[in-house]
């Protein structure tokens, strides 16, 4: 295929007036794809914006989602050499949405998307039960409107119009499949980072990445690679992972930590086949408290030390004495970068850090009386958590109530005071400030 005809074979077969996307109904939809097949970039780019914005916007998918996958599919394999890469990020984010943001480092749990979607079926049902007892009639009205859009196979429930999308972009894998060999790294890269969010598919997946391991030399895709093998593994095969541990370059190397920490946080009967788990966190500590490297994986919007801190986290539970990890955690810390989608990474794995180190108690030991790797934890929150921080949402991440759940001081001066540092001249006994204070004596 190679011609704008052959990629969009059908596309005017698809009654997409009937459909849906976010902005209404979905007739547009074909122009934009033959724009991306189209000869101009600028019209290209247009249209990638558009289908970004339409049948995926803001992570929701619509009934037109799913249509669009295959000519994506198609675009992505032998489209204009500027359209393929994008084509294959459209897919994956209409497959998963943001899914790197809460579901790594473990992966993707598709049982308990499915299992807690509401089908169709179901939805008909309770609109048929709630119409059958309602007796308001603007009320009433509402109901058989909603129910005469699910009727038309508009999706009402959000997980199970997202599954529709996922399970359209897994019928292409076979197609995808064959772009792990392609001459573009970019695209063997992009196709990676898509296969490693089908577990039900690893049995065919995993095969094909870690074959694709062997004759890869890109830094970025070998990484991509390993962690999307690492995702799918129950163990580690033929030591595939851990042989990356030592590749010449970091990036491998961190890729290969991170997917043999999700094997056995995953699968602890995997364990004896793994390298130690000292060894896994050294390797995933020198790359989170080194310098910024080049190159990246797409993996957590390319927040790779956010990441690494989760998976530390992971193996904290493997280990005999979780104080050392913590103090590599710590170590990383000062390093997190603030992306597009997550600002502020450090208040929200704040979060995570405290459930992982510590119990629900009403007051606090004495500082001195923590362990080491608790001190230093503590230390390095009080110097780099801002006020803000421990304002309730919307005005910060609510880390007052998290510190306090655990004993711990509920501000920033007072978390000061308690480890030692100066207080920059704020009470630390003061209540956390009022943030709708000035508001209020107007």
């Amino acid at each position: 295929m190679n011609r704008s005809d052959d990629l969009l074979a059908g596309l005017d077969d698809i009654d997409w007036a009937a459909l849906g996307h976010a902005y209404g109904s979905a007739e547009d939809v074909p122009g934009q794809l033959r724009a991306v097949c189209g000869p101009d970039e600028e019209a290209r780019d247009s249209a990638f914006g558009d289908l970004f914005n339409t049948i995926f916007h803001q992570g929701t998918r619509y009934s037109a989602s799913p249509y669009a996958v295959p000519f994506l599919a198609r675009i992505a394999v032998a489209g204009p050499a500027g359209a393929r890469a994008r084509a294959l990020m459209l897919l994956t984010r209409l497959a998963v949405d943001w899914h790197d943001e809460y579901d790594l480092p473990l992966g993707i749990n598709t049982a308990a998307w499915r299992a807690a979607a509401v089908s169709p079926e179901e939805c008909l049902r309770e609109y048929d039960e709630a119409i059958a007892a309602e007796t308001d009639e603007e009320r009433l009205k509402n109901l058989r409107e909603v129910r005469a859009y699910c009727a038309a196979g508009h999706p009402i429930d959000a997980r199970e119009g997202a599954l529709r999308s996922y399970d359209a972009v897994r019928a292409q894998l076979p197609v995808l499949l064959e772009l792990l060999s392609d001459q573009d790294p970019e695209i063997r890269t992009r196709t990676a980072y898509l296969l490693g969010w089908f577990p039900e598919e690893a049995a065919t997946l995993l095969p094909a990445l870690l074959a694709c391991l062997e004759a890869e030399r890109d830094p970025a895709c070998t990484a991509t690679v390993l962690i999307a093998a690492g995702l799918l593994a129950d163990h580690d095969p033929d030591s595939r992972l851990r042989h990356h541990l030592d590749h010449e370059h970091p990036l491998p190397r961190w890729a290969a930590a991170t997917a043999l920490t999700r094997v056995l946080a995953a699968h602890p009967a995997a364990a004896p086949g793994l390298p130690p788990v000292q060894h896994i966190g050294a390797e995933l500590a020198a790359f989170g408290a080194g310098p910024a490297h080049e190159t990246a994986t797409a993996h957590n919007d390319g927040d790779l030390r956010s990441y690494t801190v989760r998976s530390l986290l992971h193996l904290m539970p493997a280990a005999e004495n979780p104080d050392p990890i913590l103090l590599q955690i710590v170590g990383v810390l000062p390093r997190l970068e603030g992306t597009a989608v997550v600002p502020r990474p450090l208040a929200g794995l704040t979060w995570d850090l405290l459930d992982a180190v510590f119990e629900s108690a009403a007051t606090a030991p004495a500082f001195a009386e923590l362990s080491p790797g608790r001190r230093q934890l503590l230390k390095v929150l009080a110097e780099l958590l801002i006020a803000d921080d421990f304002q309730g949402v919307p005005f910060g991440s609510n880390l007052h109530e998290r510190f306090t759940r655990y004993g711990l001081p509920g501000t920033r001066p007072a978390l000061r005071a308690y480890v030692g540092l100066p207080t920059d001249g704020e009470d630390p006994n003061a209540p956390l400030p009022d943030p709708w204070g000035a508001d209020r004596t107007r």
